[in-house]
Order: structure tokens, then C-alpha cells, then sequence
């Protein structure tokens, strides 16, 4: 013969599980780590950049963008 669960056990289990979310650690990224000081179109000077971009020149680091994501864009690709 099976005993029911009291009420007190209920509670207790259900408590616990409201409890162990409170343990978890903060997962969001500090404010400022992992970002550049600088400007992304300030760029590299190294043989990595593209060469038809000149480091500090803002619009063609945006022309640049425009042209990869449109590389990328499978309608143009299959159409």
C-alpha cells in the first residue's frame, strides 16, 4: 500500500525547485569587454584588409560591408 505524498513534501519539493534557479550565475557580458576602443573603420594595416579599402575611410568600410553581405545573399546567388 502506497503512502500519499503530504502536503508538506509538496511544498518543500516545489520550493526547492523555485530555490535552485536562485544559484545560477549572471550570463550577460560586462559592460565594455569585448569591444574595440576604436572605430572598426579604423581597421588594420596589415595585408588581411581588403584592397580596395584604405584604413580611416568610412564609407568605403561601409561600401565594403554592403558588398560582402550581398556576396552572401542566396537570392542573388540563385537568381
Amino acid at each position: 500500500m502506497r503512502r500519499p505524498l503530504s502536503v508538506v513534501s509538496i511544498v518543500s519539493v516545489a520550493a526547492l525547485l523555485a530555490l535552485s534557479a536562485c544559484g545560477e550565475r549572471d550570463q550577460t557580458l560586462a559592460a565594455g569587454r569585448h569591444k574595440s576602443p576604436d572605430e572598426p573603420w579604423r581597421g588594420a594595416q596589415n595585408a588581411f584588409v581588403a584592397k580596395t579599402w584604405t584604413p580611416t575611410d568610412k564609407a568605403g568600410w561601409e561600401t565594403q560591408l554592403r558588398q560582402r553581405a550581398q556576396t552572401q545573399n542566396e537570392y542573388n546567388k540563385t537568381n
